[in-house]
């Protein structure tokens, strides 16, 4: 059974910087591409960043490239969305999710899914 844990959200000012954790359980992720994404108040899930577990290539939406970065970690199996210069825009519910294969930016291309953590960039 697959789990995911986010863990690392709160409150931040905005330019502050927060670090998201995703502690991955229940299978090797060797063949998987694990993501970032979140969810504003009355709005969609949006994709945000993705990374290759095997190879450690990464993909970003366009609002936050040069400002977030995904990493993960091996031997923790823990995935990581380092964010800075946080804008009240990146208010929202965060998701870590798990998909096999490549990369995608839409939520159906996930299998797995966290619980979410909340992160609020005030002013």
């Amino acid at each position: 059974q697959v789990q995911l844990v986010e863990s690392g959200g709160g409150l931040v000012q905005v330019g502050g910087s927060l670090r998201l954790s995703c502690a991955a359980s229940g299978r090797t992720f060797s063949g998987y591409t694990m993501g970032w994404f979140r969810q504003a108040p009355g709005k969609e899930r949006k994709f945000v960043a993705a990374i290759i577990w095997s190879t450690s290539s990464t993909r970003y939406a366009d609002s936050v490239r040069g400002r977030f970065t995904i990493s993960r970690d091996n031997a923790k199996n823990t995935v990581y969305l380092q964010m800075n210069s946080l804008e009240s825009e990146d208010t929202a519910v965060y998701y870590c999710a798990a998909k096999r294969g490549l990369p995608g930016m839409t939520m159906g291309a996930y299998d797995y899914w966290g619980q979410g953590t909340q992160v609020t960039v005030s002013s």
